[in-house]
């Protein structure tokens, strides 16, 4: 099992980057095709002009769910080898936000018919990919304090939505600033940007909130209290009211634009320190 976690984590990383060459050499074709005045091929992009589809269009896709399948397998062969769910350590969750991320991303693509968004989320994918590669830990059996394996898996499994989802919502907030000051014709327009991100918070944001609850629950059987102000539990409380005060500002108070796309970038940044937290603070979360 060893052999086979270790290659299919190895092929979606190959997978991804894949996906990004294929999805580069495809915007180059597709944009001088434009810049030639050829006639538009069988299918469209719904928010760019209409341009010819190429078979690199076709491979990136292929090479995306190749490294849903690959990620899925080093999941689970973890998981058999382990008894548990991929929590406990950095190299375990950050396949899991990898894969949670690419899947958000594809889900976002199909959705609203652009790849603009889908290859922000495979950059970070693969960061995430080579992070644990660098990382890679063997399997071992859990500490005392990750033994509560069915409330933890639920922990975990909120956190790979919430993260995935919120990522893909950042991509949306880079690409809206970019393109409101550019107006290019190769990305969605910024109406659409916006309205992306939104959507994304819309579903990570309760699953956001889910994961600091089973925290909490997680902790008070483990620790003995529900909040210790760990250094990890109050850098996902800082992200969930970053997230918290978009949503308020966005429906109470009609932010959209630069305004709200800056509160969706502080909020990754949230998401990263919380994520990697435990190589800045130490705290009780310093084994996950």
């Amino acid at each position: 099992m060893v052999g086979l976690e270790n290659i299919s984590l190895l092929a979606s990383l190959v997978s991804v980057a894949l996906a990004l060459v294929f999805s580069i050499i495809d915007f180059i074709a597709r944009r001088q095709s434009a810049r030639s005045g050829k006639p538009a091929a069988v299918k469209t992009y719904a928010v760019v002009a209409p341009v010819p589809v190429t078979g690199f269009n076709w491979a990136a896709i292929a090479a995306v769910f190749a490294s849903i399948i690959f990620l899925s397998l080093t999941i689970i062969s973890r998981t058999i080898q382990t008894g548990h769910g991929p929590f406990s350590n950095m190299y375990e969750f950050a396949i899991a936000f990898a894969w949670g991320i690419i899947v958000a991303g594809l889900m976002f693509r199909w959705r609203y018919r652009t790849a603009a968004i889908l290859n922000i989320g495979l950059i970070v994918s693969l960061l995430l990919l080579i992070f644990a590669v660098v990382q890679y830990s063997k399997p071992a059996s859990l500490v005392p304090a990750l033994q509560q394996s069915a409330l933890l898996s639920a922990h975990v499994a909120s956190a790979v939505v919430a993260y995935g989802t919120l990522t893909i919502g950042f991509g949306a907030a880079i690409l809206f600033l970019v393109q409101n000051r550019r107006n290019s014709p190769w990305l969605p327009e910024a109406e659409m940007l916006d309205n992306i991100s939104y959507r994304a918070v819309i579903i990570g944001f309760p699953f956001l909130t889910l994961l600091i609850v089973l925290g909490a629950l997680w902790a008070d059987i483990a620790w003995g209290k529900y909040w210790s102000w760990d250094p990890k539990e109050t850098a996902s409380l800082v992200t969930w009211l970053i997230y918290a005060a978009y949503m308020h500002a966005r429906i109470m108070r009609g932010w959209r634009g630069n305004r709200a796309a800056i509160l969706l970038i502080a909020g990754f940044a949230a998401i990263l320190l919380t994520f990697f937290g435990n190589y800045i603070f130490s705290g009780l979360h310093a084994y996950g």
